[in-house]
């Protein structure tokens, strides 16, 4: 185990290495750059454009700015934020609440409705419902997020007036209640898509315990077929599904931040938008390496728990 733990150790640090590498050379290279808000301004003189690009380091060559900005990083200082000189770490923990509830709602969906209709396709092949949930995957991951989020509020909010439009909560109402009201649409919209593929990943696993020789043992020994299917099937059909549930963390990402910007949601997907169109660099790296940092933990606990669950596999 520790020497699993160590290699992961220096791969993520490589892969972060990688990233922030690429990010940060992108983001400088993107046309505009942090000073073009300031250039809107008429009453800004060349002066005062000199001292604001040496105020920001920007007047320095790119090389320098990214060991600075990665040297701070690993001193925990992710630097200012140039829109409102808040610190970054300040600024993405306003708004990672809000994206781990719409994330983790909806992920409790996705996996509560995807496993069951899984298993029920897989035990019921070729039958109407397994048709039925093979088209509705199809169309599910076919169809853009914001396409549904759009339908969502039109039905929904506009013409039957059931849910909110958007936003987190009705100002001047704070109970659970309201919060849960304003949370049920988009975290329906962001898990849709991942319904459908654990649907499918679901279905495959099942189908594939089912053919295994201990299911038509426990068959022969006259055991109920509803105790072969929840005691046989349904827990060697869960194992790989933890991995899967490690690897859908970037998707659940770049979901939430299309849901967060249609639902006007108050997380980071919807921070990463604004931050990019203010052209507020260390804010949108941030957001970057925390992204991948949290994907990285992920799939490192989703193979540790495969590895504890099942005996049979061994880490090295």
């Amino acid at each position: 185990m520790a020497a699993f733990l160590l290699s992961r150790f220096l791969q993520s640090a490589i892969l972060l290495v990688i990233v922030s590498i690429i990010g940060f050379t992108v983001l400088n290279l993107m046309p505009g750059g942090p000073l073009s808000q300031y250039a809107l301004d008429p009453g800004m003189t060349q002066e005062d454009m000199a001292r604001i690009t040496e105020q920001l380091g920007l007047n320095r060559p790119l090389y320098v700015q990214y060991f600075d900005w990665a040297w701070g990083l690993l001193q925990g200082d992710w630097g200012n934020s140039f829109r409102d000189g808040r610190p970054v770490t300040a600024v993405i923990a306003r708004h990672v609440p809000a994206t781990l509830l719409l994330m983790g709602s909806s992920s409790v969906i996705a996996v509560a409705l995807g496993t069951w209709i899984g298993i029920r396709g897989a035990t019921h092949r070729y039958s109407g419902f397994d048709y039925m949930a093979t088209v509705g995957a199809m169309i599910a991951l076919s169809i853009p997020t914001f396409w549904f989020g759009l339908i969502g509020i039109y039905v929904f909010a506009l013409r039957l007036d059931w849910l909110p439009a958007g936003n987190m909560y009705t100002i001047g109402d704070g109970s659970v209640l309201n919060y849960l009201h304003h949370l049920i649409l988009p975290s329906v919209v962001l898990a849709l898509v991942h319904i459908a593929i654990w649907s499918r990943f679901m279905r495959g696993a099942t189908l594939d315990a089912i053919s295994q020789e201990f299911v038509k043992t426990a068959r022969a020994k006259g055991v109920s077929e509803r105790r072969v299917v929840m005691k046989h099937v349904v827990g060697n059909a869960l194992l790989p599904m933890i991995t899967l549930a490690g690897v859908q963390i970037p998707s659940l990402l770049t979901g939430a931040l299309v849901t967060e910007t249609v639902f006007t949601w108050p997380g980071m997907g919807r921070l990463f938008l604004d931050s990019l169109g203010y052209s507020d660099y260390p804010v949108v790296m941030g957001l970057l390496m925390f992204s991948a940092m949290l994907t990285i933990v992920a799939n490192l606990v989703a193979d540790i728990t495969v590895a504890l669950v099942d005996p049979r596999i061994r880490l090295a």
